[in-house]
Parts: C-alpha cells; structure tokens; sequence
C-alpha cells in the first residue's frame, strides 16, 4: 500500500465536469494498492492518517494533526502508485491490486477513517477518470508505503 499525503488549504474532486467532493483546509490523500498488500495496513495507515503532526501550530511548528485543526480528507484512489516506471516509457500498471479488492479496501479505509478516528472523509470515484483541483499549502506532501 501506498499513499501520497498533501496538505491543502481546499480541494475539489469531479467526474465528467460534476462536483463530487469538496473540502477546505486539510489533506488529499493518493491511496494506492499493489498485488499481495495486506489488508491490516489499513488500520496502521489509518491510525498515521489520523495522528501525523503536519499542520502548523500557533507558532509556526508542525505539531497539529488533521484532527486538532478539524480538518477534512479527500481520499483519492490512485492505482497509478502501483505503477512501475523504470523500463521503457510507457508504464507498467501489471502490479496493481484488483478492482474489486482495491475498491473494497479503499471503502473500508474511508471507513475506519470516520467510524475510529472520527474525521471527515470526502471521496473520489473508484475507477472513474477524476479532475482534482488543490491549493497546496507548504507545499507540505508525504509519501507512506507499507
């Protein structure tokens, strides 16, 4: 599994010109998932998601998570991070997780984002080709792989 964390100060997300999502301040987050990833990552990248330290504080310290400034997620399926890009020119997306298997554990992601960690959690469309539109503060981007 993989992710590519970015902190915005908003987000949209839209499929044939239609919003689908939206936020303000908070994170997009890519997720990404490769052939023979565990399942149980998910409670681990949750749990990460949840408490990483990566939003300014009164004194200019990184020392908020997207939970103390009530922030949104927008959680992004990316199987594009599966890809592999070192031979040839055109990529290889062979290593990526299943449809089906992909889709259900980016769902349950979104999931336990809100039911465990009690956040915000906006989507995109599994599968769909998505037009997303961000301001990145910082920039500040994080790349978790597990």
């Amino acid at each position: 599994m993989k992710m590519v964390i970015q902190v915005v100060d908003d987000a949209t997300l839209t499929v044939n010109e239609k919003l689908i999502s939206k936020i303000g301040k908070g994170l997009v987050i890519f997720f990404g998932e490769e052939k023979g990833d565990d399942e149980q990552n998910l409670d681990f990248f949750a749990k990460k998601i949840s408490s990483l330290r990566i939003f300014a504080d009164e004194n200019g310290k990184t020392n908020l998570s997207v939970k103390d400034i009530s922030g949104e997620i927008l959680l992004v399926s990316q199987f594009t991070l599966a890809g592999e890009f070192y031979h040839g020119n055109r990529p290889s997306f062979t290593n990526a997780e299943a449809f089906k298997i992909a889709k259900k554990r980016y769902e349950k992601l979104a999931k336990i984002l809100k039911e465990q960690y009690n956040l915000i959690v906006k989507m995109g469309v599994f599968g769909e080709h998505m037009v997303i539109k961000q301001t990145n503060s910082g920039p500040f981007t994080a790349y978790l792989e597990k």
